[in-house]
């Protein structure tokens, strides 16, 4: 039976430290006489769902065959370290799969549009070739939030963390309910290395409930007859459909004629936002396929094409939970073609954008390379007279719900994904250090690459320069951020016939 209003959620796998243990060494006592309830949910639910269930010797359906055998598979070990040991090659293909207890403050899901944060988004870089030594560099600041009530602002640069040298093995520190941090008064490269002298001053820093509003800057900028569109969006939450809508409203009465999106700092989201977001660009292809999506087999019902709609649905959290309201028209630009700026935390439903939209307009990309996240996922919860995916119908004896990979995406010619999106004009990211002021200013290299684009003149600043051959080089930075963006590409409540 197909499932009606699907939601699919584009999600980086990032694991924080609060996050339930994944360790064998938190085990329950063997049984082999029944199956443990939760494992035998973890892994009746994984064996239905999981994306790569065929690749998993142990998700075999013979598992279940023998009673005893499968009560000794499941049985003795936490949820979450069955959970783990039931992954495709762990870290390498499957990057972005997680279990959590929703007791606990884990990392942003689909459930969890309003997250506890400090309100501060950061990216983690290595200080030299050794991969240990690391500064955060503050990307930007949620308005009104705990970091902007402590003075923090973009551009600022942490080097300590709780008094310590910020490092390979602390930076998880700062997904804490509380943490005090250290920043840079200064920052100098030499040949090898990214030297730092701190403020003699700290800065303490309480998380706090936080729905974050992804539309997070606007502004019109004015070359000639080039009239610019200047758009930072942060995630693709479904919750704030009528603000990106209302964005390019104003976009259109501002007569913009030329965009530039920034979707560094955007993990992802929700798959309905992502095929909005691409009809407000355009609007010319209105139910022309955008995205295909493919389950594994026993799922085969679910695959297909998710169509460009001069609709758009809103929804309002209840709960924590985006719940339909109405649907609006989508406001469009109709751009032939746009200018992204990515990052080596760009990842999910931004990645899905350039990859499905580049098939009906021209996308020049600037910046890194990004993470290479072209997989999404469901929530799947214990309800199994609801094959998992029934929030409303789920067990209540426990909170235990899963977040595996579901589901891989192509553009509608189903054409294979890169590892990763390699940018049409490359910026070193070290480069921003000193450079990275508020959205919109020129001195940003990034944005200063694209108006140079746009415009074919150079934007003159008063940016701070370096060598380039005295800027580090860290391939995969993407690697060191492992619990900063973790949105990813879900779909909405996953009831919904597909089109």
């Amino acid at each position: 039976m197909k499932l009606k209003y699907i939601v699919k959620i584009l999600i980086i796998g990032l694991v924080f430290t609060a996050c339930s243990k994944d360790s064998d060494s938190d085990s329950k006592e063997p049984s082999t006489t029944k199956p443990d309830e939760i494992n035998n949910f973890v892994w009746k639910a994984m064996n239905s769902w999981y994306y790569w269930q065929p690749n998993v010797a142990n998700l075999s359906d013979s598992k279940i065959t023998s009673t005893e055998g499968y009560n000794n598979l499941i049985n003795g070990k936490t949820p979450d370290a069955l959970f783990y040991s039931l992954l495709y090659q762990r870290g390498t293909v499957d990057r972005f799969s997680w279990i959590e207890n929703s007791n606990e403050i884990v990392r942003v899901s689909k459930i969890a549009e309003v997250e506890k944060t400090g309100g501060f988004n950061y990216a983690i870089y290595p200080k030299d070739a050794s991969n240990f030594n690391m500064v955060a560099l503050i990307n930007y600041i949620v308005p009104g939030s705990p970091a902007a009530l402590a003075g923090l602002k973009r551009g600022d640069v942490i080097t300590k963390i709780n008094g310590s040298q910020l490092t390979t093995r602390n930076y998880d520190q700062l997904e804490n309910t509380q943490f005090t941090i250290t920043l840079a008064a200064s920052v100098q490269f030499t040949s090898s290395s990214l030297v730092t002298t701190d403020k003699p001053e700290t800065v303490t820093v309480s998380k706090a409930e936080i729905d974050e509003n992804p539309v997070a800057y606007y502004e019109k900028k004015v070359y000639g007859a080039k009239n610019i569109g200047y758009l930072v969006f942060n995630g693709f939450k479904s919750d704030y459909n009528d603000e990106l809508n209302l964005a390019f409203a104003k976009m259109k009465s501002d007569g913009i004629n030329e965009l530039v999106l920034d979707l560094r700092y955007n993990g992802g989201g929700s798959v309905e936002t992502a095929v909005a977001l691409a009809q407000m660009i355009n609007g010319s292809f209105t139910n022309k396929p955008y995205i295909y999506l493919d389950f594994n087999d026993k799922h085969n019902s679910e695959d297909g094409y998710e169509n460009l709609s001069e609709k758009v649905n809103i929804f309002n959290l209840v709960d924590n939970e985006p719940t339909f309201q109405r649907e609006e028209s989508i406001n469009s630009l109709a751009l032939t073609k746009i200018y992204v700026l990515i990052s080596f935390q760009t990842a999910s439903a931004s990645e899905l954008t350039i990859q499905c939209l580049k098939k009906y307009i021209n996308v020049t990309t600037i910046g890194e390379e990004t993470v290479g996240k072209f997989v999404g996922s469901i929530t799947l919860y214990d309800s199994p007279a609801n094959d998992y995916t029934s929030y409303a119908n789920r067990s209540t004896k426990h909170k235990w719900q899963l977040q595996p990979i579901t589901f891989s995406y192509y553009n509608k010619d189903k054409e294979t994904n890169p590892a990763r999106i390699v940018p049409d004009y490359e910026i070193n990211p070290y480069s921003t250090f000193s450079n990275l002021v508020e959205f919109g200013n020129v001195k940003d290299p990034y944005l200063n690459k694209a108006l140079e684009l746009i415009t074919g003149q150079t934007i003159r600043t008063t940016a701070k320069t370096a060598n380039p051959s005295s800027l580090l080089k860290i391939d995969n930075l993407a690697a060191f951020n492992p619990t900063n963006t973790a949105k990813g590409l879900y779909i909405e409540d996953f009831k919904r016939l597909k089109k």
